[in-house]
């Protein structure tokens, strides 16, 4: 395991990665175009911010915390 601390917005990115990614399970089909697209963006944002073996401890990290 990596442990590393992640600075507060790349945590709340996850944080909001998370939150979008329910509301898009729970949301009708017709109507998910916007939680697709800011799904997108976040996703962009993490894997060209932390370095691919830190993301499963970024979701720890995250979890913790909440």
């Amino acid at each position: 395991m990596v442990h590393t601390e992640h600075s507060p917005d790349i945590v709340q990115a996850q944080r909001d990665w998370i939150r979008t990614y329910n509301s898009l399970a729970e949301a009708p089909t017709g109507s998910n175009t916007r939680l697709r697209r800011r799904l997108i963006d976040l996703s962009r944002r993490l894997v060209q911010d932390v370095p691919r073996e830190q993301l499963a401890d970024l979701r720890r990290q995250t979890e913790e915390k909440s």
